[in-house]
């Protein structure tokens, strides 16, 4: 891919970025595609820096301190005062007022039936576009609580309706949990997003938050027991979504997740795989990185973990050479530090993909949902 109709647009991006690193932006659910053994350094903010733990196997830490924040949700009339200032449309802020208008759920096609659930193609609006997914139901009459499931960076051209959690899926839509994986513009039957959108994670995470309420529509649903599970850049989305209307969801699960903070991610696939897709988010917000930092700290989650009022469980692999761990700490960190309830499980010798401890991963989950969607 060419550079030079680019190159000064992304001559600043670059010099900010200098841990940039070639790797895969893969979910679990895909093919890994060949990762750089060497990862930028995680920061907890811009421009500071710290060294991240020592592993164990697995291991557990967190606090069980109270919720934080006890800002209003997104679709609710509150004052100017509750919310972040709107400097730029382009930003977490500016999503946090919007909020996410979606529409009806219907089922398209029956798809997978085993003895404990039946599942469905199906799609939803998300303002003027329309979305796809894959719908599970258990078997029985409800109402079940819903896992809404946001699958991580798997290359558009391969993938397919419902691809990239199928594990997760039929894990819980087995235990009991109505499931839905959403496919985000762009993916399978979904309408496309700009680069924008796309690179900014805005488009997803409004996607992502449009499923959680038409889901909560179903009879079949119990509308106070809804869920988020993120994988890789999914567990992005997911930590967007949970600033932006911290009410919407009662827990939330990441699996591997990307780092909290957008200019890692765009350091370590953006800008070697995606220069167009930098050069656009660039000229949206006004600059790169370097020229405008705050931009890029008011579409990192991490800036707004304060407002988080769920709990939040993180599991990651200390040999992931995708998603490093060290953002994963980093994350816990922050999250501690703005008093969310937070676990961060480290899984020894695990990679991104999560295979040989995969079950015990996802037992834990779902014994962490239950007790906070039950309790």
């Amino acid at each position: 891919m060419t550079r030079t109709p680019l190159a000064a647009a992304l001559a600043a991006l670059a010099l900010v970025l200098t841990a940039c690193t070639s790797g895969a932006e893969e979910d679990a659910g895909g093919a890994a595609a060949p990762a750089s053994s060497s990862a930028p350094a995680p920061s907890e903010s811009p421009g500071s820096s710290g060294s991240p733990s020592q592993a164990a196997s697995p291991s557990e830490s967190g606090t069980a301190g109270g919720s934080a924040s006890g800002s209003a949700s997104a679709d609710e009339t509150v004052a100017a005062e509750d919310l972040p200032r709107v400097e730029r449309k382009v930003s977490l802020p500016a999503l946090m007022r919007d909020g996410v208008r979606s529409g009806r759920l219907n089922r398209t096609q029956p798809l997978a039936s085993t003895d404990t659930w039946r599942s469905w193609a199906v799609t939803y609006r998300v303002e003027d576009r329309t979305v796809s997914g894959e719908l599970l139901v258990p078997r029985g009459r409800g109402p079940f609580p819903a896992v809404v499931l946001n699958h991580g960076y798997i290359e558009p051209s391969y993938y397919s309706l419902g691809q990239g959690l199928s594990r997760e899926q039929e894990y819980l839509a087995a235990r009991g949990f109505v499931v839905l994986h959403t496919d985000y513009g762009g993916y399978a039957g979904s309408d496309p997003v700009g680069k924008v959108g796309w690179e900014s994670r805005l488009a997803w995470t409004r996607d992502a938050i449009g499923a959680v309420q038409e889901v909560k529509k179903m009879a079949v649903v119990d509308e106070d027991r809804t869920a988020f599970l993120g994988r890789s850049a999914g567990g992005g989305v997911t930590y967007n979504a949970i600033v932006a209307d911290p009410d919407l969801v009662d827990a939330a699960v990441v699996f591997a997740p990307v780092s909290s903070d957008l200019t890692d991610n765009l350091a370590r696939w953006t800008v070697p795989e995606r220069p167009d897709f930098a050069a656009a988010l660039a000229q949206a917000v006004g600059g790169t990185p370097a020229q405008e930092p705050r931009a890029y700290r008011q579409l990192s989650p991490r800036t707004y973990f304060d407002r988080i009022e769920v709990p939040v469980l993180i599991h990651h692999g200390t040999s992931d050479d995708v998603c490093p761990i060290g953002w994963s700490r980093t994350t816990q960190r922050l999250l501690e530090r703005a008093g969310v309830r937070s676990r961060l499980v480290e899984y020894a010798g695990e990679e991104h993909a999560f295979g040989p401890q995969f079950t015990d991963s996802m037992a834990r989950t779902v014994r962490f949902l239950r007790a906070r969607l039950d309790g």
